[in-house]
């Protein structure tokens, strides 16, 4: 009842959202918009920033307490190895997708070149640089624990997480008591999570609002086709994962859509994958999944295997190209869709991540990357489908290595 009542609210904040936020395009000077703009935005930005304040001691209680859990070395590399498997399997999957479609269908040849967001441009060009070996491994090994932490580097958390986790479960019954408490901190955590969500619709409503109010509903009269073919990529994609789904999960994937569908809705109207991180959590459970698998995997799926992610930035990269009519031939590409595999590891499931990887990969595949600015106007609308895609990927991925592990109760 609980959930339907946040579902229902969710909804009725969305539809409020994009309501008040069109008549203050329609109605109000520019200066009222901006500003208009700039203050309601503030619900989401709390709401986002809320959420991100647990992520980091989530993740590090609950992936320790899940290593601790499984017992030994063998079990944490086997379980490991499995959840590797789906990761790079569905990554190369939604990776090959979005490089297919942009070439059967040339979305780039739609875009219009006169609606750059330069402005937006510039603040991603201040967060982004070029692939280099050494700002990745930077990105992976943390020089504080405290400061990945802090700065909520996911990848650098985990890293840290799977060497204290291993450590405890080789100590022992001596380790016990740190685990346990672990243990009990991870479930403050989970119930501070259902505080934060009685602030999800207002998120919702501020950021809805705040985006068309800005942009207003003519955004899709230039870029309908482009957004359309990505819709259908991601659409193609769900069906190849809840077809796999289906096959390991059986009639239990309905039961599982059925757990998820309030994280899904979150992450689609607030942009944001890692805001329903701790929601997840739950729900998995919920469904059936033990904790320790849980904790476990979806830490790690979170770095490995954003789907949504992935395939957009396959589907972005090639069309900017063609929009400047840059012909990439298929072996290029190909390079590309490997590098893309390596630069997007860790980047945090928040709005507009994934184009700070494409503009770092059109620098290096002399793409410009200024012709990020030519999807950044719809880019919101697109991230709405990335991030929910984000979620099932990770949902599919804990419940089919759970299922694999025969530790899926009721299954």
């Amino acid at each position: 009842m609980k959930s339907n009542k946040l579902t229902r609210n969710i909804l009725i904040a969305m539809a409020l959202g994009i309501g008040i936020g069109y008549a203050v395009h329609e109605l109000a000077p520019a200066t009222t918009i901006a500003s208009f703009s700039s203050n309601i935005k503030l619900l989401g930005t709390i709401f986002i920033r809320l959420v991100k304040t647990i992520i980091a001691p989530l993740v590090f209680s609950t992936l320790v307490v899940g290593i601790a859990k499984l017992g030994n070395l063998k079990t944490v590399g086997r379980v490991g190895g499995k959840a590797m498997l789906w990761f790079v399997s569905a990554s190369l999957m939604s990776l090959l997708i979005g490089m297919v479609l942009v070439n059967l269908l040339h979305p780039g040849t739609y875009i219009d070149l006169s609606q750059a967001d330069n402005s937006g441009l510039k603040d991603l060009m201040g967060k982004s640089s070029e692939f280099s070996l050494s700002k990745f491994m930077e990105h992976v090994i943390p020089s504080s624990a405290i400061g990945a932490m802090a700065d909520n580097e996911i990848l650098q958390i985990l890293v840290f997480s799977i060497f204290f986790g291993v450590a405890a479960a080789s100590m022992g019954d001596y380790a016990k008591p740190v685990i346990k408490t672990l243990d009990v901190f991870a479930h403050i955590i989970l119930k501070i999570v259902n505080y934060i969500m009685n602030f999800a619709p207002y998120g919702v409503f501020g950021t809805l609002a705040a985006v068309v109010a800005e942009k207003g509903m003519g955004i899709f009269k230039f870029y309908f086709i482009y957004f359309s073919y990505f819709v259908l990529g991601i659409v193609c994609l769900w069906v190849v994962l809840l077809s796999i789904g289906y096959f390991i999960l059986g009639k239990r994937l309905f039961v599982l859509l059925k757990h998820i569908g309030n994280p899904l809705l979150i992450a689609f109207s607030t942009t944001s994958s890692e805001a329903v991180f701790p929601k997840l959590t739950e729900e998995l459970e919920r469904f059936g999944c033990k904790n320790d698998i849980v904790a476990f995997i979806l830490p790690l799926g979170y770095s490995f295997n954003l789907d949504g992610s992935m395939i957009y930035m396959t589907f972005a990269s090639l069309a900017i190209a063609q929009a400047y009519g840059i012909h990439l031939d298929v072996g290029t590409q190909l390079t590309m869709l490997l590098v893309l595999m390596l630069t997007s590891k860790g980047v945090a499931g928040v709005p507009r991540a994934s184009l700070i990887v494409v503009l770092a990969t059109c620098a290096m595949f002399k793409i410009p990357p200024e012709g990020v600015a030519l999807i950044l106007p719809i880019d919101h609308f697109c991230d709405m489908m990335r991030s929910t895609t984000n979620v099932l990927g990770n949902a599919l991925a804990t419940s089919v290595v759970s299922k694999w592990e025969g530790s899926l109760e009721n299954g």
